[in-house]
């Protein structure tokens, strides 16, 4: 009779079970956490690899759109800024959320498709992928954040206590790009059109955001339908906590961005496990 194998030697067992992956989805979530920093780290390091000034470019391309932005609506179309507060610091206090809400959106639309030779040879949760591309542009817009407390010592515009809630809009803006980009990215799997609808929402939101102009421009009659844009209540809401709230903070536009962003995050998560199972077929 042969003796049985000792428990420090027997074989790995490996059970297939119908179901198991959608029940053990979000637990697997944390066991692949490792492979999410990995992709999280090459994209960081392939986004900016020969190149000859590297991660400056992080801060080189928001200070070039504050410096055109500048001369377009404040020079030329006379907009000003709130009494006390230097437009270029205006301008910047919007444009940092609004880049990184753009980048990542981009980023994560397409990170499917980027991955796909990945994603069609072995098994992990997907949602790791576009989580990844949003963490990217996060270190990018951490970084902007350096360009935007330097124009404050330029101008001598110190915040105040109002800059400790800036966290708080961060994750809001994280949210929003999170949500959207689990949306797109999922719809440009098996709908190819959308690659070339992001662009067209990156290069026009920046226009239907209070990015160069305060939201106190917008028409009243227009204003409910403008919040439902979920980078006005971010927007506002960075320029509040830099600029020592000269920039006014209305409930409203903050409750619409919060609804719309849950909302967002909602449909996307709902979708993109919905379609999820598919994805390594039609990649």
């Amino acid at each position: 009779m042969e003796n049985p194998l000792p428990a420090a030697t027997k074989p790995h067992e490996l059970i297939i079970e119908a179901g198991r992956s959608e029940q053990q989805y979000w637990r697997d979530l944390w066991h692949f956490r490792e492979l999410f920093y990995i992709l999280a780290w090459r994209d960081i390091v392939v986004r900016y690899k020969q190149t000859v000034i590297g991660i400056a470019w992080a801060v080189i391309r928001p200070f070039v759109t504050v410096v055109v932005f500048t001369l377009v609506f404040n020079r030329i179309a006379k907009l000003e800024a709130p009494a006390g507060v230097p437009y270029a610091l205006f301008v910047s206090a919007a444009m940092m959320p609004w880049q990184f809400f753009a980048s990542a959106l981009s980023e994560a639309s397409g990170s499917l498709l980027n991955n796909s030779s990945l994603i069609s040879k072995i098994y992990f949760p997907r949602l790791i992928v576009p989580a990844g591309s949003v963490i990217t542009s996060l270190v990018d817009f951490l970084i902007t954040l350096v360009m935007l407390a330097l124009l404050m010592l330029w101008y001598g515009f110190l915040p105040d206590w109002r800059v400790l809630t800036l966290p708080l809009f961060m994750l809001l803006a994280f949210l929003a790009a999170f949500g959207a980009g689990l949306l797109l990215c999922a719809l440009n799997v098996k709908y190819r059109d959308f690659r070339y609808v992001v662009p067209f929402i990156v290069q026009f939101g920046v226009y239907l955001s209070p990015v160069g102009f305060s939201s106190e421009k917008v028409p009243a009659y227009l204003r409910w339908l403008y919040d439902l844009n979920p980078m006005v209540g971010v927007i506002e809401g960075f320029r509040w906590a830099c600029l020592r709230g000269a920039v006014p903070l209305e409930a409203r536009s903050i409750a619409c961005s919060v609804l719309v962003t849950a909302l967002m995050c909602l449909l996307g998560v709902w979708y993109f496990r919905r379609t999820e199972r598919t994805f390594a077929d039609v990649i």
